[in-house]
């Protein structure tokens, strides 16, 4: 995701949510808009998503995200738009209800807790 960490101001040494590559479909929906999508990386602040090729949206806006993770995991959350590219859309969490936040940590595992350095 380098090409959307740019412009951040951000620097050399600077350290980020350690980010778990995983392939999964997600449906990002705002208001009567919806897309599918894929999921790219996840980490415990956000997740890195395929930017949709009829997406029209702006950095801020905030997006209804439904995760599958097979049979048994779905995660239903709110996001807003970071960064965006051409080809990726850097999502913040800005609500995790309640019963959805030990499945996603779980899921997490152990990147939950692990910060990565990154540099723009």
């Amino acid at each position: 995701m380098q090409d959307e960490d740019k412009g951040r101001g951000a620097g050399a040494g600077h350290l980020r949510p350690a980010r778990m590559r995983i392939e999964t479909t997600v449906l990002m929906s705002r208001g009567e808009r919806s897309h599918p999508t894929e999921l790219v990386d996840i980490s415990a602040s956000g997740a890195l998503l395929r930017r949709p090729p009829d997406w029209q949206g702006q950095p801020g806006e905030t997006w209804v995200l439904d995760l599958i993770f097979g049979r048994d995991l779905h995660i239903h959350l709110e996001a807003v738009v970071a960064r965006l590219s051409p080809h990726h859309l850097g999502m913040a969490y800005s609500h995790i209800p309640e019963d959805k936040q030990v499945p996603l940590w779980n899921l997490l595992g152990g990147y939950a807790d692990i910060l990565e350095p990154w540099s723009d």
